[in-house]
């Protein structure tokens, strides 16, 4: 009873991994669809706007800060009356009063100021506009290797895609064959030719392929679902590779590979420039700022009028002499951020080296596999040619026609995982490496 479900769950299994809407996608699609949408790469892009901005701020240490008031006003307070009526010139020998002065009547004002502060000479701002700008590069740099990695993920995403209908298609035919070999060790039994265990061999082989077809179908979901993740598209659609997998060229000149030219080993040395030039900003402090400043007021007794005016401008050189020891631990907090930062950018490059070192080993390792993977499945497949031309003569075992069989399967496996295996230590080394 239970092999009469196995066609129908192989059926089954088909038709869920299809019964979606297929579309057939080719890598460099994918990968400029990474480049445009995933979600990542925006992100990214939007930390690196921010830092444009927070450079753009910096522009305050050249820039004159100008604001615009208008005060409306009401006092009887003797003082605040006598300073509103001379400003607003409107002072006449009966304001001399004593009576008057030290109890005057309400007083309306209203003024409108224009004022603007330049900064002249301010040291330490002018470095911090340094640090700014070495972290607005920094981010830069490190959206674009952003970039570089979604380009790597998508192309061992869409390898993995690759793997994933291979698997299928593999298991798919050595499920035809496991069932075309039931079959014939079925005839056979009936004719009392072999034993029941036999028969029960074939039937057990042909329920593990069939576990195996429905795990590889799963697998297939998943590649497809991830890719559409990458791509930030709908997640419903089946994506099917344009090409099959195959191992790529290798042309690359292991003697001449540095990781210098990596995007997010510059954007290390930029922030460890921005720790040093907050460090040297700190120090600076210790020097006075000069600024020029200038006014220009217009009052009234009536809102928005003019009947008095009057300007203001002059310069005004400041020093904060002592801060409560503060300024000191600033300093001191900015060389040890300096000082980690040196050392955190030492310590990537020599792992990003050993990284580059160890990928050329498994590089080489995943080529070497290939080859020897490559011959052990042109030997299965010639073993199993052999075995099955046996098997129909009745000169075979049935157990030896099934170990040869799932050996095969076992090899076109392995040879496809050995593909994917050299094509993405080949995409890893070259994101490693900027080659």
């Amino acid at each position: 009873m239970k092999n009469i479900w196995i066609p129908f769950l192989s059926v089954l299994i088909g038709l869920q991994t299809y019964s979606q809407a297929t579309k057939t996608i080719a890598l460099e699609e994918v990968l400029n669809k990474v480049q445009e949408s995933n979600t990542s790469i925006k992100i990214s892009g939007f930390e690196a706007k921010a830092a444009q901005a927070d450079f753009a701020m910096s522009n305050a240490v050249y820039l004159p800060n100008i604001s615009v008031s208008h005060t409306a006003m009401a006092t009887t307070n003797p003082l605040m009356a006598f300073g509103s009526k001379l400003n607003q010139e409107l002072l006449t020998q009966a304001d001399f009063n004593p009576q008057l002065l030290n109890d005057p009547n309400q007083i309306e004002n209203f003024a409108t100021r224009i004022s603007v502060e330049q900064p002249l000479i301010n040291m330490d701002g002018i470095l911090q506009r340094k640090a700014a700008k070495s972290t607005m590069e920094a981010r830069a740099l490190q959206f674009e290797r952003s970039k570089d990695y979604l380009h790597f993920e998508a192309e061992k995403a869409y390898a993995q895609l690759q793997l994933a209908y291979k698997s299928v298609e593999v298991l798919q035919k050595t499920l035809e064959a496991a069932k075309a070999n039931e079959d014939l060790t079925k005839n056979r039994f009936e004719q009392g030719l072999i034993q029941k265990a036999d028969l029960l061999q074939a039937q057990v082989r042909t329920s593990a392929v069939t576990n195996q077809l429905a795990s590889a179908n799963s697998n297939l979901k998943n590649a497809s679902d991830y890719l559409a993740y990458l791509m930030n598209t709908d997640k419903t659609m089946m994506f099917e590779p344009a090409t099959e997998l195959l191992p790529k060229s290798q042309t690359l000149n292991h003697e001449s590979a540095s990781v210098d030219n990596r995007s997010d080993i510059k954007a290390m040395a930029m922030v460890s420039d921005a720790y040093q030039a907050n460090y040297k900003a700190d120090q600076l402090t210790f020097l006075p700022r000069l600024n020029a400043f200038g006014s220009y007021e217009l009052f009234d007794d009536r809102i928005f009028s003019v009947d008095a005016k009057g300007y203001t401008f002059g310069a005004s050189l400041s020093w904060d002499v002592f801060e409560g020891s503060q300024r000191f631990a600033r300093i001191k907090k900015g060389k040890a951020s300096y000082e980690k930062a040196k050392l955190e950018y030492e310590q990537y490059r020599s792992q990003s080296e050993l990284e580059v070192l160890r990928t050329q080993r498994m590089l080489q390792d995943a080529k070497n596999r290939l080859t020897s993977s490559e011959m052990a499945l042109l030997q299965s497949s010639e073993a199993l040619e052999i075995r099955s031309n046996r098997f129909k003569e009745g000169l075979e075992k049935t157990s030896d026609l099934l170990y040869a069989e799932a050996q095969y399967a076992q090899m076109q496996l392995a040879y496809f995982q050995t593909v994917f295996e050299f094509n993405n230590a080949l995409a890893y080394y070259t994101f490693l490496t900027k080659e």
